[in-house]
């Protein structure tokens, strides 16, 4: 399923979670997040041909970025002022903006983006790679589906700490 599609029946009450998400404040009006299931590295993914320095400021003006269309990753680059030029709605499109020259740079979780690239038979060293920051990942569930099973969250998480 599509992740804005995820997040939106979540939202208006047709699903009662989804994962693996950040948290934000967007996300805080309507679910809850649980306790971190997976770390995560976010890296920029840089086409062979782009030689810029990806952490001078004026490269986000001049190279076409790219994320998945409405994450926070889209999202936050949009808010901060980067070239955002296309609205993939998964990995693999991102991944095949990025391969045909359609973008100079995604924006995406390391295994998320590792994953679309031995689908399309891509080697792991085919594009720069630029890590950013590692990010904590949650499921979050709806705060209705919460008011109506009191405790879930808290048994939910005391079952997460065990995986740990």
């Amino acid at each position: 399923m599509r992740w804005d599609k995820a997040q939106l029946m979540v939202e208006t009450g047709e699903m009662h979670g989804f994962f693996a998400g950040s948290s934000n404040s967007r996300r805080a009006q309507y679910a809850t997040a649980s306790y971190p299931i997976v770390s995560e590295n976010l890296a920029w993914f840089i086409a062979p041909n782009i030689y810029a320095d990806i952490n001078d400021e004026t490269t986000k003006y001049s190279l076409r970025f790219g994320a998945k269309f409405n994450t926070n990753k889209w999202l936050s680059l949009k808010r901060d002022g980067y070239n955002v030029i296309r609205k993939p709605r998964d990995a693999d499109s991102l991944l095949q903006m990025l391969w045909k020259g359609d973008l100079d740079v995604a924006y995406e979780y390391e295994l998320v983006f590792e994953e679309s690239m031995k689908k399309a038979n891509l080697p792991m060293d085919y594009f720069q790679r630029v890590r950013i920051k590692k990010q904590d990942l949650m499921v979050h569930f709806s705060n209705d589906f919460l008011r109506q099973a009191p405790g879930f969250l808290e048994q939910f998480n005391a079952s997460l700490r065990k995986c740990y």
